[in-house]
């Protein structure tokens, strides 16, 4: 399966929730896409609820298949619990740093940015949205990329929100991706148990 490049209202539907970001089509047509979106809902089995978590996940972070079951594979081999492991690797990825940071206003956008070689790491540029950060890492806009519109209005509309493992400077443009996130302070409604037990069968 290639990477999700279509329309994002059609997944927040699916999803019941603005998994993609807000969406007026969710608020206006709270169902299912499809002819038969406002059909009966029809009882999931338990695989379908597990599959349907996982997908959610992999929508949510713009993670591919193949890069998913790595990415569970060393969730489950470090130490501590694997499906909060997993949210942190999620977290711990370049393209959601750079999103979490407002350097760019979604995960797509700051998957761009990423690829178009615009962010640097540690001051070497990283042209790969799913490098993993490690605590204590610089990530930074790219000196010649500073006066691009797109990161400069992303900044200035920037949330007020802040997440407690990362911390951003304004004036030099840069960041720092302190440690990984505790699962109560990770925003996103997942529930993360059943991809485990979705693998573990």
């Amino acid at each position: 399966m290639a990477r999700y490049i279509g329309p994002k209202a059609k997944i927040s539907r699916k999803f019941g929730e603005p998994i993609l970001g807000p969406n007026k089509a969710l608020q206006k047509k709270n169902y299912g896409p499809g002819m038969h979106g406002r059909g009966r809902k029809r009882k999931q089995s338990e695989y379908a609820v597990q599959l349907t978590e996982k997908q959610k996940v992999k929508y949510t972070y713009g993670i591919l298949e193949r890069q998913f079951r790595a990415l569970f594979h060393r969730a489950q081999v470090k130490q501590g619990i694997t499906g909060e492991n997993l949210l942190k690797l999620c977290e711990a990825r370049l393209d959601n740093t750079v999103y979490r940071l407002g350097i760019a206003p979604t995960r797509r956008a700051a998957r761009q940015l990423v690829s178009h070689k615009h962010i640097i790491v540690d001051g070497e540029v990283v042209n790969i949205p799913s490098y993993s950060l490690k605590p204590g890492q610089l990530i930074g806009v790219r000196e010649k990329s500073k006066s691009l519109e797109a990161i400069a209005t992303s900044l200035s509309a920037r949330n007020v929100k802040r997440y407690n493992w990362v911390e951003w400077d304004g004036q030099q443009m840069t960041g720092k991706f302190i440690s990984y996130p505790e699962r109560d302070q990770i925003p996103e409604n997942i529930n993360e148990q059943l991809i485990v037990e979705l693998y573990s069968k």
